[in-house]
């Protein structure tokens, strides 16, 4: 039976080279809102940005669903900061008889701090494809972000 591997965490955390290593191992297709939403729209989507993710998650959900169905392990790549959507994800994909696997990339906040303002440089440095962290996308975060509990999460990544 083909298993959904949703891979939650922080802006910054390695959630992309975990799902990708991830998914080499588990020769998972490795499925991310931010790739996605770069190849359409650039770094910057405007007011629209949050439509477009919503829009964007609902395709990749029904692409998962073809997949899983076809037999293949496929891996989410993208925050699942909030407990509902965590709990919708599960029920979505296990009410359709596939398995369901939450991993949770936690970190310390001096290690965060470390890695945005290097993801910052590499951005500005034109060396990566990615978003910018400033502060209005930092404070977007920690508003949303509803740590993991215990109880939802089927394997915990600490840094």
């Amino acid at each position: 039976m083909a298993t959904l591997i949703a891979v939650c965490g922080g802006l910054c955390c390695g959630k992309t080279t975990y799902a990708e290593a991830l998914g080499r191992e588990r020769r998972a297709p490795v499925l991310s809102i931010d790739a996605l939403m770069l190849a359409l729209f650039g770094p910057d989507a405007g007011e629209m940005h949050d439509e477009y993710a919503r829009r964007g998650k609902a395709y990749l959900h029904r692409q998962a669903l073809e997949l899983l169905d076809a037999g293949v392990d496929v891996i989410l790549d993208w925050g699942f900061w909030r407990q509902e959507e965590r709990r919708s994800v599960r029920a979505l994909y296990e009410g359709r008889g596939h398995l369901f696997e939450l991993h949770a990339l936690d970190m310390d906040e001096a290690v965060w701090h470390d890695r945005v303002a290097k993801r910052n440089a590499a951005v500005l440095a034109g060396q990566v494809e990615a978003y910018l962290v400033d502060e209005g996308l930092a404070a977007k975060f920690w508003n949303r972000f509803e740590r993991p509990e215990d109880g939802e999460v089927d394997v915990w990544v600490k840094e």
